[in-house]
């Protein structure tokens, strides 16, 4: 009732603001958690000013930025961001449309002026905003990181412990990501729908593009929509592995979701965030150690206790090198291993060689239900009695 005072003007006042501002965005097509933040951004800064905004002064503004600069340690970008939050609610409360200038004269006495301007305010000067330290994985600093992810598909499986297809998921992940030149979003919202052939580049099958349709989206549109080609050999190969012989293991497995997480139709960003640090970390740590122990012996030295030794002290050789190496000789890696699965499966039962590779019941059976074998009547279990 218009005529009637109000209980606690400031708050109720203050939060008609936050909530005609969201309505504002959400009318400009801005996503929900975008707008989230963007409330979140102001509502932190009036508790750091102490004030409501039609008391709010540039002076806030500088104690805010230099606390957010020297004491909480927010990156340039981020400062720009936050004090954009805050111009953009000031210009909302000062454009006459909507009637808040008026709204507060008659409640306050006073009414909110803009406190962001060009002079205080950080200036998007630079396209490029990253930190110089931050880079990109050097060539070596690229193959450690994937053997290490390999390496750990071997180290929690040979513990027994359950978590071993969780693991073996974040390593074509992360391959993918690099094949394709994927962010974060981007990955982890592919489908098994999303692969296609191409014609001119036979050799990759059906995996020959890839459409992305979960882009960076721009302020107001729906995600972007792009195609990608297959350009690395081994692409088909390490997507195929994890569609047809790791992936039915996992539970959701029956949708259409390339990436499944534990225990959802879908792995989330801060598990792809904490997965890629932590092997970031190990396979750094690793290689400082490696590279610190001057005595052990180096790959191409006789005393490697690899077959086929790498290029890094005590490593064995990495699995894209070695299929490079395979293909110059002639040989081709990808039929040349599905050959000698089949022929491995005439020879046993579909359990023994799911337990001795690694594999699901299910695809042991269905590789050996191609290979025309006659153990499809095998009764899995323990035979040694």
């Amino acid at each position: 009732m218009d005529g009637l005072p109000l209980l606690r003007p400031d708050e109720q006042v203050f939060e008609a603001m936050v909530n005609g501002w969201r309505s504002l965005q959400l009318a400009r097509n801005l996503s929900p958690g975008y707008v989230g933040d963007q409330e979140r951004t102001v509502r932190a800064f009036a508790r750091h000013a102490d004030a409501m905004p039609w008391q709010w002064t540039p002076q806030h503004v500088d104690e805010w930025s230099a606390d957010l600069r020297a004491v909480r340690g927010c990156v340039r970008s981020t400062l720009r961001n936050y004090q954009g939050a805050v111009r953009q609610f000031c210009d909302f409360l000062t454009n006459p449309a909507y009637g808040w200038t008026d709204e507060c004269l008659r409640h306050f006495g006073t009414h909110p002026v803009q406190v962001v301007y060009e002079w205080n305010a950080a200036a998007h000067a630079d396209e490029a905003e990253g930190e110089p330290e931050r880079r990109a994985f050097t060539r070596p600093e690229l193959e450690a990181f994937f053997d290490h992810a390999d390496e750990e598909v071997l180290r929690v499986r040979g513990k027994g412990r359950k978590g071993w297809l969780p693991a073996f998921r974040d390593a074509p992940l992360f391959k993918a990501a690099y094949a394709y030149g994927l962010r974060r979003n981007e990955t982890r919202m592919l489908d098994l729908t999303d692969f296609g052939r191409n014609p001119q580049g036979r050799e990759f099958g059906e995996y020959g593009t890839l459409l992305v349709r979960y882009g960076k989206a721009k302020k107001g549109s729906p995600p972007k929509r792009r195609s990608v080609l297959t350009v690395w050999h081994w692409t088909p190969h390490t997507i195929e592995e994890w569609i047809s012989e790791v992936r039915p293991g996992m539970q959701h497995s029956t949708g259409r979701t390339l990436w499944l997480s534990e225990r959802g139709p879908r792995v989330g960003v801060q598990r792809l965030d904490s997965r890629f640090a932590a092997y970031r970390d190990a396979a750094g740590l690793i290689r400082a150690y490696v590279q610190s122990r001057q005595h052990l012996p180096y790959a191409s030295s006789r005393s490697s206790r690899w077959l086929l030794p790498g290029r890094q002290p005590g490593q064995p050789m990495n699995p894209v090198n070695l299929q490079a190496h395979l293909r110059e000789i002639g040989v081709p890696p990808q039929r040349g291993r599905t050959s000698a699965i089949r022929q491995l499966v005439l020879q046993a039962p579909a359990p023994v060689i799911a337990k001795a590779l690694g594999y699901h019941d299910k695809t042991a059976t269905r590789l050996v239900t191609e290979a025309g074998g006659t153990w499809s009547r095998y009764a899995p279990g323990d035979h040694r009695r």
